[in-house]
């Protein structure tokens, strides 16, 4: 039987600093524990795969650790520490709210909360996707939600904010995590990538992790799919063509022939793109992002607001002192016409082929208006 564990089960954090993108949120807990301000409920919201379960263990364990380190850390040495790392924990309950979302699944729960903890200050109740009660089972919930015992905390996660009554959000200390940043992602993979002896061009991770959208459990999936496609050697290349991405260079072509004017180059460009089986919609929305990139290269003051690897971002600067912003704007505005006709177009590649030609057109359109 295989011993392979996926990297984001192996990888997945164990303290609050390897918590990766949510420094704040981790420093406002480390300092409730340590001040010893704990609310008796917590809501984690946040879009999938941006650590709200992790951290919610990694509460529960410090919270109930005999030895707490001076930042704040579990031990992980202490009889409380090893039986959550084994999974043998019985201060630590946790529980999936979309398979679990009925009145007598809460009322089981509220019968546990009255018996104190055996090892350890506290007893902590982690409710994952909590939004997936029902009406009658959060009104279950929220008696006990606002007077539990000093021994009960509770951790709630979701997905989706808006679909949580107000009267449990009320009763809740709440705290927003971020998508995780595409720089913070490809720094997280580059570590891995060391860890487990593969070899990765910075361009590749950062592709890899624009394609994650935000996302380190995904961008760790795609990680582990790229290694077993590439072996321990993975290139640009390798991620281009198993995640079907674009390379940045059709992009930059098709600036290049709308600033020539050359119609025809530009239309061998798509029909190349078709060919090769990409969306026609996913190469608009990818040329828009390109030209915003050229808009953003026009000021110093903007690079920072740029997703681009460092290598490709000269490119950027050099092709945009090609252009006057006018144009780029007018640019966007063809563009982002297309996207809105796209879905309701009988014939979205020809629409596709009319919004190339008049990228060509810009400069004769732009020559009229000043001439």
């Amino acid at each position: 039987m295989s011993d392979f564990v996926v990297s984001a089960r192996k990888y997945r954090p164990q303290t609050f600093d390897t918590v990766v993108g949510q420094t704040s949120i981790t420093g406002t807990l480390k300092n409730a524990i340590k001040n010893d301000h704990l609310a008796q409920a917590f809501l984690f919201c946040g879009s999938r795969g941006v650590g709200k379960t992790t951290t919610a263990r990694i509460l529960a364990k410090t919270i109930n650790c005999f030895n707490r380190s001076e930042q704040i850390e579990a031990c992980d040495v202490c009889d409380s520490c090893v039986s959550f790392n084994t999974g043998n924990s019985l201060n630590v309950y946790e529980m999936d709210g979309a398979s679990n979302n009925s009145v007598d699944d809460i009322r089981n729960l509220i019968e546990q909360i009255r018996i104190a903890p055996q090892l350890g200050t506290h007893k902590i109740y982690i409710i994952d996707e909590v939004h997936m009660l029902s009406n009658s089972a959060f009104n279950a919930f929220l008696k006990t939600l606002e007077e539990p015992p000093k021994h009960a905390i509770f951790i709630l996660a979701t997905t989706e904010k808006h679909k949580i009554i107000p009267t449990i959000l009320s009763r809740c200390q709440i705290f927003d995590f971020n998508r995780i940043r595409v720089k913070d992602i490809s720094d997280h993979l580059a570590v891995i990538a060391t860890k487990e002896g593969v070899t990765a061009d910075p361009e590749a991770l950062h592709l890899l992790a624009m394609k994650a959208d935000g996302a380190l459990r995904d961008a760790l999936s795609i990680f582990d799919q790229i290694v077993t496609f590439a072996g321990n050697t993975v290139t640009y290349k390798h991620v281009l063509e198993n995640l079907n991405v674009l390379d940045y260079d059709y992009y930059f072509k098709v600036v290049e022939s709308a600033e020539k004017e050359d119609i025809p180059s530009a239309l061998l460009i798509l029909n190349d793109i078709y060919q090769k089986g990409f969306d026609g919609h996913n190469f608009v929305n990818g040329l828009t992002d390109h030209y915003r990139d050229l808009l953003v290269c026009k000021d110093v003051r903007t690079l920072s607001l740029m997703d681009v690897p460092e290598t490709i971002q000269q490119k950027f600067v050099e092709q945009s002192k090609l252009i006057d912003s006018s144009r780029i704007l007018r640019a966007l505005s063809v563009l982002s016409k297309i996207d809105v006709d796209y879905k309701s177009s009988k014939n979205p590649r020809l629409l596709i082929e009319v919004g190339l030609m008049q990228l060509c057109s810009l400069k004769q359109e732009q020559e009229k208006k000043n001439g």
